[in-house]
């Protein structure tokens, strides 16, 4: 084993308050390459009275926005420097081939890093005008205050790039953080936190603890100094989530996952539509949360575009993503492998029509076979359940209003595509559609201006845009008598 990592709390390096340990695992191999701290109650302890003394009387509470904003600027240029190999970092935790965070979720952290930097001096309060106070004028403005400590706790399937969108916004509004990485990827979080360090923030402000869920990010939940959690991942870990920080009242942002419809209609660029629904399906072994898994097609193109994607499928060149010429690595962990497979066997017995993939047998490492579906309702399981894997389900359906119904019958709303040729259906769909963000003629875009967040069971709150900056913010009202 080679890694040996641990905590990074107030600007140090650090073992784990009883000083236990837990493997780290690479997915190709099944063997454990490193290891890690495993945090505890007292680990998060010190690392929130750390980022609560940098709040409260610290270097970074004497910052103004334009000072947090060059701060921002310098670390966004550090990670620039330090782009392949924190794409490394991540791939090789997940299985991942390493184009994919080359080119898609490095450029995306970076520009969140820049944009903060621009927020960070915009975050203005306002001038109300009242009616006075018992006859006699007044003067009433409002201030934008940061909300706190903030507690962020970060998903396996794209580490950096979700660490970021968390660490800009927070930053860019004055507050302070304490990280808790999933237990499979901490290592672009440690390094992020060294590159920040290097930048000149003030040691205390970025934390980072590693650990479990069920003890550092309990224990960050029920911190009466945490001032608010900041989660992405699973429905069942947010409703938990909510549940405990709601006992403190304190704020949640939750980003809770989707199973993104993709709705093809027969006007659309064929070929256009198959690129963008395989990126969407296959695209980080199909670990994503805007995974575009379920397909509605209208049905004059159904059993053409089935085929299509068919083939794209068993295009794929499945492998050790460190090989070249392989385009997709294994999934991310052996429970993930277990659940993919659980869901594919689930589509067959449940009469779905299998045209590429299928289950996978247990080698070594956790590779699951690129799988479509045809012929399926809405109603199945592989339509209805989050499958985090590359696995897509295709429906077909009739008319727009079909479409519709069929794309808004789903506990989820994170995203969704529309694929058609007519403008002004496109824009009445869009319309119609309850998710988060829509893409019309392109899959799942995701930029450092634009908020990014869900409706129904995808959570609560946005990220990224400016708005993913005031919701760091509390807005506190002044008032003051102007006697004559």
């Amino acid at each position: 084993m080679t890694e040996h990592l641990n905590h990074f709390i107030e600007g140090t390096p650090c073992e784990a308050f009883d000083r236990r340990r837990f493997d780290l695992v690479n997915p190709v191999t099944e063997q454990a390459y490193g290891s890690s701290a495993r945090g505890t109650r007292e680990d998060v302890e010190r690392a929130v009275a750390a980022a609560r003394h940098q709040l409260e009387r610290g270097g970074w509470s004497q910052l103004g926005g334009a000072q947090r904003g060059r701060l921002l600027a310098k670390l966004a240029d550090l990670v620039e420097r330090d782009s392949e190999r924190l794409a490394d970092l991540d791939a090789n935790a997940i299985g991942r081939s390493p184009i994919e965070p080359r080119r898609m979720d490095l450029p995306n952290a970076i520009a969140n890093l820049r944009a903060a930097a621009g927020w960070a001096n915009q975050l203005e309060g306002r001038t109300i005008p009242t009616g006075g106070y018992f006859g006699t004028k007044t003067l009433s403005y409002t201030v934008r205050e940061p909300v706190g400590v903030v507690g962020a706790i970060v998903p396996w399937n794209s580490p950096l790039m979700i660490t970021v969108w968390k660490l800009a916004a927070l930053l860019a509004a004055g507050c302070t953080v304490v990280v808790k990485p999933s237990e499979e990827t901490p290592q672009s979080a440690l390094h992020l936190a060294l590159l920040a360090q290097e930048a000149g923030f003030p040691d205390g402000v970025i934390n980072v603890v590693t650990g479990y869920g069920n003890e550092v990010g309990r224990a960050l939940c029920e911190h009466p100094n945490v001032a608010k959690i900041s989660f992405t991942g699973s429905p069942e870990a947010g409703r938990e989530i909510q549940r405990t920080a709601g006992v403190l009242f304190k704020r949640v942002a939750l980003e809770l996952g989707g199973k993104s419809p993709q709705i093809v209609f027969d006007d659309a660029s064929f070929d256009d539509a198959l690129r963008g629904c395989a990126l969407g399906l296959f695209a980080n072994q199909g670990q994503v949360c805007a995974a575009g898994s379920r397909i509605l097609v209208q049905r004059s193109l159904a059993e053409r575009f089935g085929a299509a994607l068919a083939e794209a499928a068993h295009a794929v060149n499945v492998g050790d993503p460190r090989e070249p010429g392989v385009q997709m690595g294994p999934v991310a962990k052996k429970a993930q492998f277990d659940r993919v497979n659980r869901y594919i066997q689930r589509g067959i017995d449940q009469g779905a029509t299998l045209l590429a993939g299928g289950v996978s047998a247990p080698e070594q490492g956790w590779f699951v076979r690129p799988t479509i579906f045809a012929n399926a309702r809405n109603d199945m399981d592989i339509a209805r359940d989050e499958i985090f894997g590359p696995v897509g389900t295709l429906i077909t359906f009739d008319s727009e209003d079909e479409a519709i119904a069929l794309a808004n019958d789903s506990a989820y709303g994170l995203a969704a595509t529309v694929w058609t040729g007519d403008l002004a259906r496109a824009h009445r769909v869009a319309a119609a559609v309850k998710a988060g963000a829509v893409g019309i003629n392109c899959w799942s875009p995701l930029d450092a201006n634009l908020p990014w967040g869900g409706v129904k069971t995808s959570g609560i709150g946005r990220e990224g845009g400016f708005s993913g900056a005031l919701a760091y913010t509390e807005e506190k009202v002044i008032t003051v008598l102007l006697p004559a």
